[in-house]
Order: structure tokens, then C-alpha cells, then sequence
């Protein structure tokens, strides 16, 4: 793999937060990404300064952009974006408590803004390689827009615009749907900041259920890191698209190559 320069999509707001590069996908994909020795430039969009538990290798190569306002990109931001070789978007929330007008803003407006954002301006202009978008999304996203669920519908018609992107944009969307995942539990900040006391009981008690009776329904974490940074990476590069059964199939042929986490 060539050097590259990675953008993680974090949103931190305390009364109502989506989880970016502070949920359980966000901080396993940013702790994979300062540990991988190619990635040579990180950049965070956040709503505020990281929290001090987040379980982060120290390293000089992320730059972390406070922003208010995630349909509002200030200045020079889309292009300094721009020149990036991927993004990996990893900003979601629970629809609990959400109206409909709510979850789209979340999900699918703040996630096309970035994409016409840096395609405006730059990457439609540039030459080589096209801008990897890497889109976690989730298992039972529904590109039709028929289910009257909320998160299969907003998810759905997310990935169809990004699908839909035109050559021309020089954008290169890959859509991951991974299933259920837990926070790590080699790293007990993250289960501690991030879950209830409730659901971090829930967690333990699921885990081993979903591993052995439903693996179809589970994503190991890191397993869900290591892909989601292969893939910016350039990995995969003739597909777009990773069910959780495909992201299984081929992080065992990584590990087969002695690529970890």
C-alpha cells in the first residue's frame, strides 16, 4: 500500500451526540488508523476537543478540526479535505427520540454535504487515483426507501446518492454494512464512556451469544477497524460494496496474510 492520508468523520455534542470518531466504530477506526505505520496524515472533524478517555496512541500525524456547524465547512477546510486520498464516515446515532426530519439531517445531510463540499472543491480536478468515501452504514439499510423503518430507510437512500455519485466527482464510495458490534473490551474506557451501565451489561451478556449462535449478526470491532482502514487504504478497489458477511470473509484472508490490527 502507497502512503495515505486518512479524514475520520467525528461529531461530539454533549446533550445530543451522534457518534463519529467518539462512538465504538469511530474510536476502533482511529485507534487502527494512528497504528498503521501507512497512514501518514489524519484529520478529525469534531464538534469539540477529543475527550481525554479516549484510549488514543500518542502520535504526531492527526489534526483534529473543531466545527459548529457540519453544514457549514468555514474558509479554506473543503479543500485542505480535499487533497486527502479517503475519508472513512463513521458518524451515526440511535433513531430512538429522533424525528424522521431529525435522523436524515444526521445520516444523510451532513454526509452529502461533505461529499459535494470537497467535490467542489477538488477532487472532480484531480488526476490519478479518485477520492476514497468510506460509508459505514448497517446491516439492514434499504437503498429502496420502502421500509417504513427509519434507519433502513435514511441509511438506504444514503448509500443510492453515494452510489449515484458521477464520474465526474473523482469520488470512489465504498458502502460497509456491518452488523451488530460491541466497544472493545481491551480497552475499558471505551465501554465505559460510550455504553450505560445497563447496556455494558447487555454487551457481556451478548457477546458470547453472538459469536457463537449468530456470527452472521456480529462484527468483531477490530475486525470492523482494520477493514474500514484497508479499505480507505485502496484495498478492494474494484468493489463498493461490503456486507457484514463479506467484511468476515475477507478480514479472514487478511488475517491468513499477516495483516493485523
Amino acid at each position: 500500500m502507497m502512503p495515505a492520508t486518512v479524514h475520520l468523520k467525528g461529531y461530539l455534542n454533549p446533550r445530543s451526540p451522534p457518534e463519529g470518531v467518539t462512538g465504538a466504530a469511530g474510536i476502533q477506526i482511529f485507534r487502527q488508523a494512528v497504528l498503521d505505520t501507512a497512514i501518514t496524515k489524519i484529520t478529525v472533524l469534531s464538534r469539540r476537543a477529543l475527550p481525554s478517555w479516549m484510549d488514543i496512541p500518542e502520535n504526531d500525524k492527526t489534526e483534529v478540526v473543531v466545527l459548529k456547524d457540519f453544514l457549514d465547512y468555514p474558509g479554506d477546510l473543503p479543500a485542505r479535505l480535499a487533497e486527502h486520498d479517503a475519508c472513512i464516515w463513521a458518524l451515526g446515532k440511535s433513531t430512538v427520540g429522533l424525528s424522521d426530519e431529525e435522523y436524515t439531517r444526521i445520516t444523510y445531510d451532513y454526509t452529502m454535504h461533505f461529499v459535494n463540499s470537497i467535490q467542489e472543491a477538488g477532487t472532480k480536478d484531480r488526476t490519478g487515483e479518485p477520492f476514497r468515501f468510506v460509508f459505514i452504514s448497517g446491516e439492514g439499510a434499504d437503498p429502496s426507501g420502502k421500509r417504513n423503518i427509519m434507519f433502513a430507510r435514511i441509511k438506504g437512500i444514503t448509500e443510492k446518492a453515494l452510489r449515484d455519485l458521477a464520474p465526474s466527482s473523482n469520488i470512489k464510495a465504498s458502502i460497509m454494512r456491518p452488523a451488530y458490534f460491541f466497544p472493545s473490551k481491551d480497552h475499558p474506557s471505551d465501554r465505559e464512556n460510550i455504553r450505560s451501565p445497563i447496556l455494558r451489561a447487555i454487551d457481556c451478556l451478548a457477546t458470547p451469544i453472538m459469536k457463537t449462535v449468530l456470527p452472521s449478526m456480529y462484527t468483531p470491532i477490530e475486525d470492523l477497524g482494520l477493514f474500514a482502514v484497508e479499505a480507505a487504504k485502496g484495498r478492494w478497489s474494484d468493489e463498493n460494496f461490503f456486507p457484514n458477511s463479506k467484511i468476515r470473509e475477507y478480514i479472514k484472508t487478511l488475517r491468513a496474510l499477516g495483516v493485523q490490527q
